[in-house]
């Protein structure tokens, strides 16, 4: 992944937020993994431009990379204790050339110079004095299917050091989400515990289904006659397809609603499923339909119009 995630996204640094979004929605439509199997470029652009989207999407996180605060891949940066430096090498600092600080390039060397010594004139170990830090976390981003994300699921990735790390996805995890994993991050100092894993996660879009809070959005298209007649259709769910009854005289834009056909929520109950109703025209209207509907507006002829001025 690219060390720089305005180049990875290939925006300025000054980029707005709907620049940015542009540029990643653009390189997703054209590099996505799914349209392109078998080119590894194509996946490696994906997974790069989805880490960086992830991480300047956030006016927070973005600040705090511009700032230096956090690298690429939104792990902290160790800040350099200058100010130290420059007072312990000071013209008038009394205890300059002192014991055990000359010739230590930062503050971090000393500390460590500092902990030797402790030991060598303790006789032992520093750390079985007690000495203990907490690890660091460390922030990873993952794109996850919707299926998984609306159902749950475990995915695996890849970390920078080569090691894998097994996800557990809650069943309805929302875009943005993040999932701590605990002990996961690196590891801590003496008898410190490990830091943690905070895993963001983003969903990728669906072809059929979209989410709206906790409900599920269908658009189903409809025939003229099961507009008109009314009937039994087969309408997908997250939990697969089912019967949907189609009322007679059905309009495009009608909304059906499934109870409970949705995604759990954090309270365990479940959201619904909207089915916006679409009449589809036949592709070819044949002389036997074309027939029947002059026939028919000649002597049922509406006006769905009516009332409307501009």
């Amino acid at each position: 992944m690219s060390t720089d995630p305005y180049a990875a996204l290939g925006v300025a640094k000054d980029a707005t937020a709907d620049e940015i979004k542009k540029a990643y929605r653009k390189i997703a439509r054209t590099s996505h993994p799914d349209l392109n199997p078998d080119d590894k470029a194509a996946e490696a652009r994906f997974k790069a431009a989805s880490a960086a989207f992830d991480l300047l999407k956030d006016p927070e996180t973005r600040a705090r990379f511009d700032r230096g605060e956090i690298d690429a891949s939104g792990a902290e940066r160790q800040q350099q204790r200058q100010y130290y430096r420059d007072y312990a090498g000071a013209a008038d600092n009394p205890y300059r050339g002192g014991r055990g600080f000359e010739d230590h390039g930062d503050a971090s060397d000393i500390f460590a110079e500092f902990l030797r010594q402790r030991g060598q004139s303790s006789g032992g170990n520093w750390s079985s004095e007690g000495f203990s830090a907490r690890g660091s976390d460390l922030r990873y981003a993952l794109e996850v299917p919707f299926m998984d994300a609306a159902k749950g699921g475990t995915t695996r990735i890849t970390l920078p050091t080569g090691g894998t790390l097994d996800v557990k996805i809650p069943e309805g995890t929302a875009q943005g989400q993040t999932i701590r994993l605990r002990g996961k991050g690196s590891p801590g100092l003496g008898d410190g515990p490990a830091g943690d894993a905070l895993v963001t996660l983003s969903v990728r879009e669906h072809p059929v289904f979209q989410r709206e809070g906790d409900d599920i959005v269908v658009v189903l298209p409809i025939t003229i006659d099961e507009a008109v007649l009314g009937g039994k259709v087969e309408t997908p769910t997250i939990d697969g397809p089912v019967s949907l009854t189609v009322p007679k005289g059905a309009s495009s834009g009608q909304v059906l609603r499934l109870r409970g056909r949705g995604v759990k929520s954090r309270g365990g109950a479940r959201g619904d499923q909207r089915v916006e109703l679409r009449i589809v025209a036949p592709a070819k209207v044949d002389d036997d339909l074309a027939a029947f509907m002059e026939g028919w507006r000649k002597t049922h002829g509406y006006n769905p119009r009516k009332g409307m001025k501009s």
